[in-house]
């Protein structure tokens, strides 16, 4: 923590863009003089509204900006995502997860950071929403943005160095199960000298969760019934202390010359405690396969670190008139740190199994890319690309089981570098005053490469060429109806882990608890996908929209768990690898409602009205039914939100429903996973005192529910329940 708090006082030397406010406000015949600076400088803050933003565009996108991201006070992005359509996360209520589009899992949606893509280990939960100036959600993937988005792209735009000044200060406290997490967060906009906007974001929090989890171990037999074996009662202690700070620099020269820099940073510090209690129900039938726990109790602790710093670079001019070039690059690095120890007690209170773990892993990344558009004859607005990007990333684990150390297939020690090639080229046109088009062709190439203890290595290359087509069509040229249509190829690369990812032993090895180990021979995911979207806009702002889509995929990469020789101890273990299974599809239908109620009824009280409902059903064909959908892809979400200001006082109250049905998966022939379902209510109450100070109050999953998902392997099921509890929060929110 005092690390934290050394770095912040470090960065906030950055403050001297606070004192340019005094020096802004006090010199407006200054700024008067610059007309043509300043003029710059306002065209560069202004957007038109997220409504209008999303139907301008060629893709069909969808635009969040400030006023929704602070609606509900959330502590983290995660919890913004999952209010929008088609958006779920998974694990219970109120605990976070990444976020997934279209119930699609891990690696399917893309997830963009000031348009670069996350590094691997970076969650969007460290995130806090002061730091973020809009959320854009693509449903369809573009030549531009990139086609490893078989399920969408979520980009999250950091908070830029508009003209509009402002120093806001926000103080929360968050309670929750008896705990007290605290936070505070500063963001700070001004121009410490001509020609430069300058802004800072920066968040310190703590958060501290106490929960209990259940387990149930049951043996299906012959007769169809079941019978328990063993259950398992945990109390679980997370805390973790995180500082994120964000800062832009913009420079606006002549001519249309503007160079941006974005230095990025964040720190955590965690532990995780857990104290089991392990009860015996029934002795498993003799030549089960199964195996059950030989002690009475166990404690687990956990601690671990984690650190990025990034600076993104941009810098744009015009070469002629219709014209333009743009350069990004980046560089940066993570680090992470951990270690663990779980030890097993019998009756007496005798250690009878122990497992030590400590890990460490570090990546560092650099990206070049190029961009240049020009504005052709007709319409036609032509951008094309080349893009260059480099990982290496090194790991290290050390692990003793009841003392003896243990060597996993890859050893102790790994190195894995990634190189990236891509080019695109785009066309956006306005055919008629109706029609709109935009096409591109894009060509991507992935090489990993894995360095081995031993001298050897593995090395996977996957070329991928992806064509991609919009459209939109209006009835009239000024009509609020209008038609997408949108044809892609897409795909999903394995990660670093899925291609080289060394044996993860787990505690209790079993065919519901494997361990976890990579596959270099994976090939990536190919999907190709047709998107066809209604939308009608309201004169107040409000839309109605409905969305189909389908995704044919191909190489589908399915865990399957089976049992290998472990190449230390020569027993034999259940271990769970990444295969290509064969093809799977998906479809499904979305359907999303944002308006004000007196546009539809002219006596109705003044209510914001947000609502959405997605439908989905997939199919792996490879894997007989029922229930063999894509892992993760629920049947439906829907969400349904009310805002409503009162009349007479500074005062304004709201509230969401979030619902996700259950349901079960069939990953293989014999194996099958359960996912409870989820329902999340929040609430908030702003109160303005006026315009620069606020105290809003927040609680989120009122009416919390145990969130219960489980899994089967042939005869052996194992459910697991998870409690959760109500997040009240109290923020004290300051224009100073």
């Amino acid at each position: 923590m005092k690390t934290m708090l050394t770095c912040l006082a470090v960065l906030a030397g950055t403050a001297p863009i606070g004192a340019a406010h005094a020096q802004a406000a006090a010199a407006p015949a200054a700024a008067a003089s610059e007309p043509q600076g300043g003029q710059r400088v306002e065209v560069s803050g202004q957007r038109g509204n997220d409504t209008e933003q999303r139907r301008q565009s060629t893709a069909a996108k969808i635009v969040i900006g400030r006023e929704e991201i602070e609606r509900y006070g959330d502590a983290t992005v995660g919890e913004i995502l999952r209010r929008l359509p088609g958006v779920t996360s998974s694990g219970p209520a109120g605990r976070g997860g990444p976020p997934r589009m279209r119930g699609l899992g891990s690696g399917y949606t893309q997830i963009l950071l000031d348009g670069e893509r996350v590094p691997p280990g970076f969650s969007v939960e460290t995130l806090s929403p002061e730091q973020i100036e809009r959320i854009e959600v693509l449903r369809a993937p573009s030549a531009e943005t990139g086609a490893r988005a078989m399920a969408g792209t979520i980009n999250i735009i950091t908070r830029e160095g508009f003209a509009k000044k402002f120093n806001d200060l926000r103080l929360t406290t968050e309670f929750d199960n008896g705990r007290v997490r605290p936070s505070a967060s500063w963001t700070v906009n001004g121009r410490p000298a001509e020609r430069w906007n300058a802004n800072l974001s920066a968040t310190l929090s703590r958060q501290d969760r106490a929960y209990q989890t259940r387990a149930l171990r049951l043996e299906s037999l012959p007769d169809g019934s079941s019978q328990a074996l063993e259950r398992e009662l945990v109390d679980q202690l997370d805390k973790r202390d995180s500082l994120n700070v964000s800062t832009r620099w913009q420079w606006l020269g002549e001519e249309g010359q503007a160079l941006t820099l974005s230095p990025f940073m964040v720190m955590s510090e965690g532990s995780n405690q857990r104290n089991g209690q392990l009860q015996s129900l029934g002795a498993p039938t003799p030549g089960s396969g199964i195996d059950t726990g030989d002690y009475q109790r166990f404690d687990y602790l956990g601690h671990g670190r984690f650190a990025l710093l990034r600076l993104n670079g941009q810098y744009r001019h015009r070469l002629e008139e219709g014209t333009r070039l743009e350069w990004r690059g980046g560089v940066g690095g993570w680090r992470s740190s951990g270690n663990s120890l779980r030890q097993e007690f019998n009756g007496a209170g005798a250690v009878v199994h122990s497992l030590e773990e400590q890990a460490h892993a570090r990546e560092h990344s650099g990206t070049l890319a190029l961009k240049g558009s020009h504005l052709l004859e007709s319409d036609h607005s032509l951008v094309g690309g080349v893009e260059l990007e480099s990982v290496t990333r090194q790991d290290s684990r050390s692990t003793l089981r009841d003392g003896v150390k243990q060597v996993g297939d890859f050893g102790d020690d790994l190195q894995a570098t990634s190189q990236r090639q891509a080019a695109f080229l785009q066309d956006e046109w306005q055919a008629t005053p109706q029609w709109a088009g935009h096409a591109g062709l894009r060509w991507e190439a992935i090489t990993t490469r894995g360095s081995l203890p031993d001298g050897g290595s593995q090395r996977n290359r996957s070329e991928v060429w992806t064509p991609l087509l919009h459209a939109v069509w209006k009835p009239e040229p000024r009509s609020r109806d209008q038609v997408r249509l949108s044809l892609t190829r897409s795909y999903r690369a394995p990660t670093l882990s899925n291609l080289l990812g060394r044996p993860n032993q787990s505690a209790n090895n079993s065919q519901t608890r494997p361990d976890r180990a990579g596959n270099p021979e994976l090939r990536p995911e190919l999907a190709t996908g047709v998107d066809i979207a209604f939308e009608h806009y309201l004169s107040g702002g409000g839309l109605f929209s409905a969305n189909l889509f389908r995704r044919n995929i191909k190489d589908l990469i399915r865990a399957i768990t089976q049992l290998e020789t472990d190449s230390t101890s020569g027993a034999s273990r259940w271990v769970s690898r990444p295969q290509n299974v064969g093809n799977a599809s998906t479809q499904g239908l979305e359907l999303e409602a944002k308006f004000r109620l007196p546009e539809l009824l002219a006596e109705a009280p003044p209510l914001d009205v947000r609502s959405n409902l997605s439908v989905y059903s997939s199919r792996v064909k490879t894997v007989p039914g029922p229930d063999n959908r894509l892992d993760q892809q629920p049947h439906a979400t829907l969400n349904l939100g009310l805002d409503y200001r009162l009349r007479g006082l500074p005062l304004t109250v709201g509230g969401n429903l979030n619902l996700t049905p259950g349901y079960d998966t069939r990953l293989a022939q014999d194996q099958t996973t359960l996912t409870g379902r989820k329902r999340v209510f929040d609430a908030y109450a702003l109160w303005t005192f006026n315009p620069t100070l606020g105290l809003r109050l927040s609680a989120s999953n009122l009416s919390p529910q145990d969130y219960l998902s489980g899994s089967t392997t042939g005869n052996e099921t194992t459910l697991n329940e998870a409690a959760s509890s109500t997040t009240w929060q109290l923020r004290l929110e300051m224009k100073l």
